[in-house]
């Protein structure tokens, strides 16, 4: 099948029992008849399961990953990476739709 916008070929993406086409080159993604209302109950179904559970998945907001007062003058701003505050886990949609 070829993309819409681009012209370009599509290509399909399994995760589960779902079918995702993307395109390579204007990164468009596409779903079939009735793909979309499986990737909501999938959605449901993984968020209903975490739901009044740990947070973890979504991380402490309560100091937005910012160093310690203070601790400015090191090196590496802080942050125990080296300089860069932690990264966000990835929820449902961001592990279904990470193509690379």
């Amino acid at each position: 099948m070829n993309c819409p916008v681009c012209t370009c070929d599509l290509q399909p993406i399994h995760r589960g029992n779902i079918e995702i086409d993307v395109c390579s080159r204007c990164r468009g993604v596409w779903l079939d008849r009735g793909e979309l209302d499986k990737l909501i109950s999938a959605a449901n179904g993984y968020y209903a399961t975490r739901r009044g559970d740990d947070d973890s998945d979504f991380g402490d907001h309560s100091d937005h990953g910012r160093p310690a007062y203070g601790t400015h003058h090191q090196g590496n701003g802080g942050y125990p990476s080296g300089g860069y505050p932690p990264r966000k886990k990835k929820g449902f949609f961001g592990r279904m739709f990470d193509f690379d």
